[in-house]
């Protein structure tokens, strides 16, 4: 079952997903919980991930690893992100 996690509203500003990973990558799983609150996104209840880290079900890591996966998913499609544009490495000869 998953459950919009809410508070007031999102401070942090994205411009592409490339933005979004890296502000997710660094977190710890308690760091994740905290700082997705604002964002009202549709996640696992905290207490299902807990209790499947508690039971040995599934390793604290694998369970971040998805729960990061998916709030970049929606924080992506709710703000129309794409990709960083790769430009290539021109050089200027005289």
């Amino acid at each position: 079952m998953a459950i919009a996690i809410c508070d007031t509203y999102a401070m942090q500003d994205f411009r592409y997903i490339d933005d979004v990973e890296t502000w997710l990558d660094p977190m710890s799983y308690e760091e994740f919980w905290r700082e997705i609150k604002p964002f009202c996104l549709v996640l696992e209840y905290r207490s299902v991930c807990d209790a499947k880290i508690e039971t040995g079900q599934v390793p604290r890591e694998d369970i971040l690893f998805g729960l990061k996966m998916m709030a970049c998913r929606e924080l992506s499609r709710r703000h129309k992100l794409t990709r960083r544009p790769s430009t290539p490495w021109l050089k200027l000869v005289d």
